[in-house]
């Protein structure tokens, strides 16, 4: 069974420790409880394969942003999350994917773009389509994604492991177009 490190990361209050609990364990934490630092594991299947995720819930508040380095060193795959009523959290996540390169060192790292709260769509400032776009400048997929409704979170993990499987495998040959 192949073991996966995530780690979620964004800004605070764009519910990254909701969609994690909600995936873990199919609760919906109502209450922001601002985290420091979150460990889960959970065994899922993808495309046929048991995996083990490890998943690793950051600080998304910028007192434990040194703290980032570390987490990213050893993650293998990322999901970047933002909140669609956030215009500022869709912004803060372009340092944060500059920071995961920075760190890796490389320009290719198994990244997930992830629009949360999109049951809140009547608060929405940043729009689907401002998200696919950066994604897709990114060369990485997207999800808009409901912690709340449960809409597409169990996707949002399937997808990064799936990313991270692409990554591995370009490594070995030309298989993956992404990379």
């Amino acid at each position: 069974m192949r073991e996966y490190k995530v780690v979620v990361l964004g800004s605070g209050g764009v519910g990254k420790s909701a969609l994690t609990v909600k995936f873990v364990s199919g609760k919906f934490v109502e209450k922001y409880d601002p985290t420091i630092e979150d460990f889960y594991r959970k065994e899922i299947e993808v495309d046929g394969a048991p995996s083990v995720l490890e998943i690793l819930d950051t600080a998304g508040t910028e007192q434990f942003a040194s703290m980032r380095d570390l987490y990213i060193k050893n993650g293998q795959g990322f999901v970047v999350v933002y909140s669609i009523t956030s215009l500022q959290t869709f912004q803060d996540i372009k340092t944060m994917r500059e920071q995961i390169l920075r760190v890796k060192g490389r320009d290719k790292v198994p990244i997930l773009l992830v629009g949360n709260k999109c049951d809140l769509s009547p608060q929405r400032e940043v729009q689907s389509m401002e998200g696919s776009a950066l994604a897709q400048l990114w060369n990485c997929p997207f999800i808009e994604a409901s912690a709340k409704s449960t809409r597409n979170v169990d996707e949002v993990f399937i997808e990064i492991v799936r990313e991270i499987n692409c990554f591995l495998v370009s490594k070995e040959s030309s298989k993956c177009t992404l990379f």
